[in-house]
């Protein structure tokens, strides 16, 4: 970044409210940290904000592998029934035909949530760190993190979907197997923890933003 140092809306003593987003002067020490406009409570930065995320990101990871490995869905006719994990499901539906979906199901429930996996994994360790390396693509990764995570619990309306059609069917039925909660749980922790990552704590770290603390850049105030 060139040009003349961004002051920051701390270094100018704002803060903005994370539930109606409201613009106001920062609290003093013996004043209500309270937003006038919603209530809410108002802070610099979200507390403990990286303590959080990689608690939520850790348990999404571990859960990550029995919703792998454990069966999500059971298909079943008056002469045999097949368990399916979500990569066996999406062999299963190219087989028969439908390799847009299984395409789509693999990117939505195998690739995007390592992914995610790993940008939150790149955005926590940098920023406790102190790294100041790529800051704006840091902060559009995020961006991008936020924007995908609720396309995740795609393959979860696939098996309701294949449930509600298949179960109509007088010789065929589907039912949801543990896996799905698992993959359930695994998408809903990680986009937890994209919320509860604080991105401004990658500006707090760049040189290019005048008078800020930089012992204070990592914290979780």
């Amino acid at each position: 970044m060139t040009g003349a140092p961004v002051r920051s809306a701390r270094a100018l003593g704002l803060c903005g409210c994370h539930v109606c987003g409201l613009v106001m002067r920062a609290p003093g020490p013996d004043q209500a940290a309270v937003c006038p406009r919603c209530g809410a409570r108002v802070h610099l930065r979200k507390p403990h904000s990286l303590a959080s995320c990689w608690a939520l990101l850790l348990s999404a990871m571990m859960l990550y592998i029995p919703a792998n490995v454990l069966p999500i869905m059971r298909t079943g006719t008056l002469f045999s029934k097949e368990d399916n994990t979500i990569l066996s499901g999406v062999v299963e539906l190219y087989r028969n035909g439908s390799w847009d979906l299984a395409v789509i199901v693999f990117v939505a429930s195998i690739m995007v949530p390592m992914l995610k996996f790993l940008a939150l994994i790149t955005l926590l360790v940098s920023t406790q760190r102190g790294s100041s390396w790529a800051s704006t693509h840091r902060a559009k990764l995020y961006r991008v993190v936020e924007l995908v995570g609720y396309w995740s619990m795609l393959d979860v309306f696939v098996v309701t979907l294949l449930v509600a059609l298949v179960n109509f069917q007088p010789l065929a039925e589907v039912e949801p197997l543990p896996g799905v909660v698992y993959f359930g749980l695994v998408v809903v922790l990680t986009m937890l923890a994209s919320m509860s990552f604080d991105p401004r704590l990658i500006w707090d770290n760049d040189p290019s933003h005048a008078d800020i603390d930089m012992h204070k850049g990592t914290s979780d105030e």
